[in-house]
């Protein structure tokens, strides 16, 4: 059974979340600040964190860097009364995978949950499909109809990347960090000049996927409706 971890200060607000998630079928562990949440991340298997970022102890800035340091695959989800753009900002610099602002439907929350468990899956498949585009890691070919295209290494790992995720955005520093590696020496632009590579190589594929700019953030695959 998939295992979410709630970590919250407001036992009103973990209370809420827990009993709508539970009626979905997931299996539901809380903590009430953020000591207490990495503690829970350490023992048991975590699948998505729902993280409030005003927690005492540690708030949820600090654990949200903590988990993504230890542990870059769990799903996180952060939960603030914050809806500010740089608030978002930080917090898909930190790694989020998204993000939430109070008040929200708790069905919302039910279906961001859903709509990630999916792409994690979509991820751990090798194989993606972009309309009629198809993303093959166990042999690192993108198939485009008939044809047959073989990518540098890097540019395949990060179409991957961006297609394992579709609507997410991810950061310069965290395709660093993905991609060529948390020792990645050289210039964090890098990840721009591979992005213009992509984009030229599949010019001519709109009507199946783009890659767009997220302002002040980094960039994000979409695929085009059918």
């Amino acid at each position: 059974m998939t295992q979410l971890l709630i970590a919250d200060d407001d036992a009103h607000i973990r209370e809420l979340m827990s009993l709508y998630l539970r009626n979905e079928g997931f299996d539901i562990v809380e903590a009430k600040n953020g000591a207490e949440a990495l503690a829970i991340v350490e023992q048991a298997t975590i699948d998505l964190i729902i993280l409030d970022i005003m927690m005492p102890v540690m708030d949820g800035w600090d654990l949200c860097e903590e988990i993504r340091r230890r542990d870059p695959d769990i799903l996180i989800i952060m939960v603030t009364a914050k809806g500010e753009a740089g608030q978002k900002v930080k917090g898909f610099q930190l790694g989020t995978d998204d993000y939430l602002a109070k008040p929200f439907d708790p069905m919302e929350l039910v279906m961001r949950v859903r709509a990630l468990l999916k792409r994690a899956r979509i991820a751990a498949s090798k194989t993606i499909q972009l309309g009629g585009i198809v993303l093959n890691r166990k042999t690192y070919k993108v198939t485009r109809g008939e044809e047959e295209l073989t990518l540098p290494l890097k540019e395949f790992e990060l179409l991957f990347t961006l297609a394992s995720h579709p609507g997410q955005v991810f950061t310069r520093e965290l395709l660093i960090v993905q991609i060529w590696g948390g020792d990645y020496a050289g210039d964090d632009r890098t990840v721009d000049v591979h992005i213009k590579r992509l984009r030229e190589r599949f010019a001519g594929d709109k009507r199946h996927f783009r890659i767009e700019t997220a302002r002040s953030l980094g960039y994000r695959l979409v695929v085009s409706p059918e």
